[in-house]
């Protein structure tokens, strides 16, 4: 197929040359309508136009974009920017970032207008699966794709990932071979519209629990909560509904692990007395509150990343495209061995 040129552009969507510039390189100087037509144009003639001089004669605009589900506050993001800057940035490239891909209309708007600006020369996607329409939008631009911690690894060019499944398994085992008998996991509800990593540490959990049935006397629960701001209380409130309180509870992360700690204190729990608890990802204050749980680095996620992304801008074939690490279990004070003689103490 021959490729479309901006006077294409111009005559498809009814405006001049220049504001088919402007609509591209200076959009705030377009109507919202005008900037519409002309991408819509774009998009159908499969044309795209870079932002800088620089682009126009390298082909490269030393950008990558980094997209994420969530707000970069939160520990996890915080540390897979850092990762993927601190490579990156010593080779010359800037980041833009793109916050609550989850949103649909963001979502939307992304997919639809990343492959027609084509202002990066690579896209990281962190925590969250794609769908293949959105694959096939970002396949347009040209540009390698790398996952960080994303389900679906066959849609991306190289992906580094931690064993989310598998961590949770192994928390799980080391509760029941800690002998507890009431063991609950505490989550949030997984969203319909989008996959996330972390929710494959409910599968690690039931697949345990299952196992652990055929041999061990347990009872077993996942108590999902709705996700946001309050997703702590809600899992405080969901543990002390429970007819008879856990001697376990697994916590699908560090964040959720720290506030139940602190919370079922003031209820008159206390770890390891009454119950044994354990997080997920070893964050910020886990070691503060000696919390058990297992550990994943998400800087060295991002780092690995970004060397992989370096090597195929530069043409390079990698060796291990897609690479996969088991979380660590990290052992501390949350966690004891039960006296099935002791009485619960109040």
């Amino acid at each position: 197929m021959q490729k479309q040129g901006i006077r294409e552009v111009a005559q498809l969507a009814g405006v001049s040359i220049s504001t088919v510039s402007r609509a591209f390189t200076r959009p705030e100087l377009v109507s919202e309508r005008t900037r519409e037509k002309v991408m819509s144009a774009a998009a159908k003639l499969d044309f795209n136009i870079s932002r800088s001089a620089t682009a126009l004669k390298s082909g490269q605009t030393f950008r990558v974009a980094l997209l994420m589900n969530q707000e970069i506050t939160s520990w996890f993001n915080v540390e897979v920017f850092a990762g993927v800057n601190s490579v990156m940035h010593k080779e010359g490239y800037d980041i833009s970032l793109f916050q609550h891909i989850d949103d649909a209309r963001t979502r939307t708007q992304f997919f639809h207008d990343m492959p027609v600006l084509r202002n990066v020369d690579a896209v990281f996607v962190a925590s969250f699966a794609i769908e293949p329409e959105e694959v096939e939008q970002l396949r347009r631009t040209r540009v390698p794709i790398i996952g960080i911690n994303t389900p679906n690894v066959e849609a991306f060019d190289a992906t580094i990932s931690v064993d989310d499944e598998q961590g949770m398994y192994r928390a799980t085992q080391h509760m029941i071979n800690l002998g507890h008998k009431r063991i609950v996991y505490t989550c949030s509800a997984a969203e319909e519209s989008l996959e996330s990593s972390i929710d494959a540490r409910g599968r690690g959990f039931i697949r345990a629990c299952e196992a652990a049935q055929k041999t061990h006397d347990i009872d077993w629960k996942v108590l999902s909560v709705p996700r946001g701001h309050d997703f702590a209380d809600a899992a405080l409130a969901a543990v002390l509904s429970e007819e008879t309180f856990p001697d376990a509870i697994c916590c699908q992360m560090d964040m959720m692990a720290i506030p139940l700690v602190l919370k079922l204190q003031r209820h008159g729990y206390r770890t390891p007395r009454d119950y044994s608890i354990i997080g997920f990802d070893d964050s910020s204050y886990a070691d503060t509150i000696d919390l058990t749980t297992m550990r994943q680095d998400p800087f060295a996620m991002g780092a690995s990343a970004a060397r992989k992304c370096l090597k195929l801008l530069a043409g390079e074939e990698l060796e291990e495209p897609h690479s996969t690490i088991e979380p660590k279990l990290i052992l501390r004070g949350t966690d004891a061995r039960l006296d099935p003689d002791t009485p619960l103490e109040r």
